[in-house]
């Protein structure tokens, strides 16, 4: 996957939000004003995403290429390697589990949670991570 891949995915999940708060070249995804993913676009290499902990930990013991976030909160955050190993499929899918879990758990209101979860349904896409 390359950054353009990244980003087209990204932006292809329901309601996502596009930005660059940190500096111009840090590429950041949202979904209700929540992080689900970032990445450097000049030196894609990686990628940030969320994770609930226990997923984080087990990624981490069967991936080399997954360790903890850099810049982030380690239990709740991994970078994945995008140069090695691993596949588009594995990668689009820790995109879509992040993207996933900041919309069932950190998005608020709930109203706006509501609507973001429906939205999702609508578009066909699994709360389960499938879709």
């Amino acid at each position: 996957m390359d950054v353009l891949g990244f980003r087209d995915y990204c932006l292809s999940l329901p309601m996502t939000e596009e930005s660059t708060p940190f500096d111009e070249n840090v590429l950041v995804y949202k979904i209700g004003g929540k992080v689900f993913a970032y990445a450097d676009m000049n030196d894609f290499c990686r990628f940030a995403v969320k994770c609930d902990p226990e997923t984080a930990e087990e990624l981490r013991a069967r991936r080399p290429e997954v360790v903890p976030a850099h810049h982030s909160d380690k239990r709740h955050w991994n970078d994945v390697r995008t140069d090695g190993a691993l596949t588009d499929d594995f990668l689009r899918q820790q995109i879509l589990e992040s993207y996933l879990l900041v919309a069932r758990k950190s998005v608020t209101p709930k109203s706006l949670r509501l609507d973001i979860l429906r939205r999702i349904d609508e578009c066909g896409i699994g709360l389960d991570g499938r879709g």
